[in-house]
């Protein structure tokens, strides 16, 4: 590397972090892919405070982790330029805007005599149907490339779909592991380059440490107290914990979590979901929505907060905790295999999301299907971006719902 690119820059201090993030999470629309782009041009491109071959090496740690992999690389640059507190002021900026609005709109929702009239959910749940769809085949194009891949994401899929039971999903992606860890033969693809990563051997094992702590622990206080903000916290943490694949992927994780023992409506939480799409920054924040507008735990602005610490936090505890032995641990070809079939099996749970809840609950009939091709040839052919197909699906819902 020359001149500057990658070195920590001694003027950069969380409050700065705080109003670069929040420039960004208030203009970062278009998913996941779209964030890491916009994060580039920033850093790399522009204000050259890093290396393309550095930045590289940070992508490639948070695609291999499970959690929103833009926020993490966030996360992992405000760690780098101004510790532990930089990477929480980069996480609170770039979280800020979208959060806001998705509790704004679910206590408008949920919380109003009126709500929003039923053409306008109906919608909103018919572009998450589209949103999704469209996110399953990019995903397949990418991870399931090969014949096995695609077996083992239409096996997932069926299983999910043959056996919906609580707790389903996590032993799709473990078999997904155990199968790729002993079928896959991975080609040495990631960067080769011996970049230097920040972060100390003890906060980083520390960082490890709760986070199993926490995955193991919470389940455990939330069956002694179902419905409790414990049982909310531990939901939601075990969702931003298992999310492999991308922002899309929390969507069944969710479902399974706060829809099925009644904590929210399934038409509430598909329309929130609809609605997520049509905000900059990281889908994620979707959490808020559900923490905001849920019947367990506290509810409100508390709620809220509760939701979107609990799902953000394994992605920052991850990121603390594997950074210092990033440059090894990427290099075992086994645990890249491993993550090839999570990958896999990821497609097929985001695939079964999209047949139920998504589309037995959204598509009624030929009008419906009608709207899902609309959107999905505005999105695919005419490369339409989502915000603005957001509101234009919830105007034509409202026009059906009206005739």
């Amino acid at each position: 590397m020359t001149g500057t690119a990658g070195a920590v820059q001694p003027g950069m201090t969380p409050g700065s972090l705080f109003r670069l993030f929040l420039r960004l999470g208030l203009t970062s629309f278009g998913g996941p892919v779209a964030h890491l782009a916009f994060f580039r041009d920033e850093f790399v491109v522009r204000r050259r405070w890093l290396g393309e071959a550095d930045y590289a090496e940070l992508v490639a740690l948070c695609q291999c982790l499970p959690g929103p992999a833009s926020s993490q690389v966030g996360m992992a640059l405000g760690l780098r330029w101004a510790g532990l507190r930089g990477a929480l002021a980069a996480w609170c900026g770039f979280t800020l805007p979208s959060a806001l609005l998705m509790i704004g709109f679910a206590l408008g929702l949920l919380h109003s005599d009126s709500g929003l009239p039923a053409g306008v959910v109906h919608g909103l749940k018919l572009v998450a149907v589209a949103v999704v769809a469209q996110a399953v085949w990019t995903m397949a194009q990418v991870f399931c490339r090969r014949p096995a891949a695609a077996a083992v994401a239409l096996c997932a899929a069926a299983a999910l779909l043959l056996w919906p039971f609580a707790g389903m999903q996590l032993v799709v992606i473990g078999v997904g592991a155990v199968l790729g860890a002993g079928l896959w033969r991975i080609d040495d693809s990631l960067p080769s380059t011996d970049v230097p990563v920040s972060g100390s051997r003890w906060p980083a094992r520390i960082a490890l440490v709760l986070f199993a702590v926490l995955l193991l622990g919470l389940p455990v206080l939330a069956h002694t107290m179902p419905a409790s903000t414990a049982a909310v916290f531990a939901a939601f943490y075990r969702a931003g914990a298992w999310v492999f694949g991308g922002g899309h992927v929390v969507l069944p994780l969710l479902e399974a979590s706060v829809v099925a023992p009644g904590w929210i409506t399934e038409s509430a939480f598909l329309a929130g979901y609809g609605a997520a799409q049509a905000l900059p920054g990281p889908l994620f924040t979707f959490a808020g929505f559900l923490g905001a507008g849920m019947q367990a735990g506290p509810g409100g602005w508390t709620g809220a907060l509760l939701a979107l610490v609990a799902v953000f936090l394994p992605g920052l505890l991850l990121v603390v905790g594997v950074q210092p032995a990033w440059r090894r641990v990427r290099r075992w070809r086994r645990m890249r295999a491993a993550l090839a079939g999570v990958n896999a099996a990821v497609v097929g749970l985001l695939l079964a999301a999209l047949i139920d809840p998504l589309w037995t609950s959204a598509v009624a009939g030929w009008g419906d299907v009608a709207l899902v091709c609309v959107a999905l040839l505005a999105l695919v052919g005419l490369r339409m971006p989502v915000w603005l197909l957001v509101p234009a699906m919830a105007l034509c819902g409202w026009a059906l719902g009206a005739i």
